[in-house]
C-alpha cells in the first residue's frame, strides 16, 4: 500500500504506501547515480514515430503494436504494490501475453514521485514509461506537458467525465471510502461514520496515512465531512469529526498497513473498499475476520488515472500497456481485485464483465459524486491549516 510523500499542498489522490516510501528527494538522488541519459531509437511505425503514434491505427493496427513493444522487449512501470488492485497478477498476465519484460521500480511510492521520475529521468532508459496517478496529478502533469496523447482502441467507451479530452490521461479504476473491521477482535463491527464514535471502539480507529499526505486518508476525511453535514466545499466538517475521534481515545495515529491489520493494531482501518476487500482474501485463515463496510452516512469514491511519459523510453510498449489495461481482461483484472474499473458501465451492458467478481464488490447505496478542482484546492488547504491542530 502506498502514501503521498509530505508536501505543503495535496489534492485527493496520493496513495498510501508503506513506511519505507521512497521519498521525492530520495528518488531524485537515486536517479543522478544512474545511467547517463541515452538517446532514444524510435520505431518507425505506419509512417508514425512511436513517440508520436496516438493511437492503435498509427501502428497499422495491434498486431504491428505488439511486435512493435516485443522489439523493445521492455516496459518500465513505477508505483504499482502487487496487492494494490490486483496489479501483482495484471503484470504477470501482461508478461505471459507479449514477450515484454515489466521491470517494476519502487512499488510503494506515490504519484508525486512518479511525476519526480518523469522530470528527473528524462532522456533516461531508467525514465518511467507509464504512470497510474491520481486524478489531480494526472491534470497537473498534463499541464506540464508531461504526457503523450494517446487513445485506447476503447476511447469511446470511456465517459468523457472521466478522461481529457486530448488523451493525455484517463481513468482507470476506483472505488468507495470503506471501514473494514476486524471481527475476530470486534464484538460488533461499526459500518457508519457514526458508529465510530461509539466507546467499545477506544484505541482501534486507523487511517491509512496523514490526510495531508495519503490520498486514502484525504477520502476517509472527505467521506467524514459528508456524513457530518459538510460537502465538498467544505471538508472542516470532517477535520472537527476525526478531532472528536482523537478526543475520544477512538482514532489512534497508527497507519494502516497489512501489517498491522494482521497483527491486530489496527483493527478497524478506514480505507479504500478494494484494499479492505483484499485485505478478507489475504488474511483469510490466518485469524484474521476482516468485514468491510461501505458508510452509507459518507459515501465518497475517488478515481485513479493512467498516462504515458511524453519522453517514454519505451513508447510502444508504453502504448501496448494502455490497451492492455483497457481491454476486457485487463479491466477484469482490475475487478479481480475489487476495484471498479472505468469501462464497467459498458462492459455490464455488453456482457464482458465478470459477474463473479462483479458479485463480490462491497455494496454502495447511491451514486457517487466528485469535488471539483477548486473544491479539491480548498480542502486542501483546510486539512494543511486545521487537521495537525485538530488531532494532536
Amino acid at each position: 500500500m502506498r502514501r503521498a510523500r509530505p508536501r505543503p499542498r495535496i489534492r485527493a489522490n496520493g496513495r498510501a504506501v508503506a513506511a519505507l516510501a521512497l521519498s521525492t528527494a530520495a528518488l531524485t538522488a537515486l536517479t543522478a547515480c544512474g545511467a547517463a541519459p541515452e538517446e532514444k531509437t524510435a520505431t518507425g511505425v505506419n509512417g508514425v514515430k512511436s513517440t508520436e503514434a496516438a493511437s492503435v491505427a498509427d501502428f497499422g493496427g495491434l498486431e504491428k503494436l505488439v511486435a512493435a513493444a516485443e522489439k523493445e522487449g521492455e516496459l518500465n512501470v513505477i508505483a504499482l504494490p502487487p496487492d494494490w488492485a490486483n496489479y501483482g497478477e495484471i503484470i504477470k498476465a501482461f508478461e505471459a501475453k507479449y514477450k515484454v519484460r515489466i521491470k517494476s521500480e519502487t512499488p510503494d511510492a506515490s504519484s508525486s514521485d512518479e511525476i519526480a521520475a518523469v522530470k528527473s529521468r528524462k532522456g533516461q532508459k531508467r525514465a518511467p514509461d507509464v504512470l497510474d496517478l491520481g486524478i489531480a496529478f494526472a491534470r497537473s502533469g498534463a499541464a506540464e506537458n508531461l504526457f503523450a496523447p494517446y487513445k485506447v482502441a476503447s476511447w469511446d467507451r470511456i465517459p468523457d467525465s472521466q478522461k481529457d479530452a486530448d488523451g493525455r490521461w484517463y481513468n482507470d479504476y476506483g472505488g468507495y471510502v470503506s471501514i473494514g473491521c476486524d471481527a475476530a477482535r470486534i464484538k460488533a463491527c461499526p459500518e457508519t461514520f457514526a458508529d465510530l464514535l461509539k466507546p467499545e471502539y477506544k484505541g482501534k480507529v486507523a487511517l491509512n496515512g496523514n490526510p495531508t499526505k495519503s490520498g486514502s486518508a484525504f477520502g476517509g476525511v472527505y467521506a467524514a465531512s459528508l456524513a457530518n453535514k459538510g460537502s465538498f466545499g467544505d471538508i472542516q466538517p470532517g477535520v472537527d469529526f476525526f478531532g472528536k475521534l482523537k478526543k475520544s481515545g477512538n482514532f489512534i495515529p497508527v497507519e494502516s498497513t497489512p501489517a498491522t491489520v494482521e497483527k491486530g493494531e489496527t483493527p478497524i482501518s478506514i480505507d479504500w473498499d478494494y484494499l479492505n476487500a483484499g485485505y478478507a482474501d489475504q488474511f483469510k485463515g490466518k485469524g484474521v475476520d476482516w468485514k468491510v463496510s461501505v458508510p452509507k452516512d459518507g459515501v465518497y469514491a475517488q478515481f485513479y488515472s493512467q498516462a504515458v511519459n511524453k519522453d517514454a523510453p519505451h513508447p510502444a510498449a508504453a502504448r501496448l500497456w494502455m490497451e492492455y489495461l483497457y481491454s476486457a481482461e485487463g479491466q477484469n483484472l482490475w475487478l479481480k481485485g475489487y476495484a471498479r474499473p472505468v469501462l464497467l458501465p459498458a462492459m455490464t451492458e455488453d456482457g464482458t464483465a465478470d459477474k463473479t467478481f462483479v458479485a463480490k464488490l462491497p455494496e454502495v447505496a447511491g451514486t457517487p459524486a466528485f469535488p471539483s478542482s477548486e473544491e479539491l484546492d480548498k480542502a486542501n488547504a483546510t486539512l494543511a491549516e486545521n487537521w495537525d491542530k485538530a488531532v494532536s
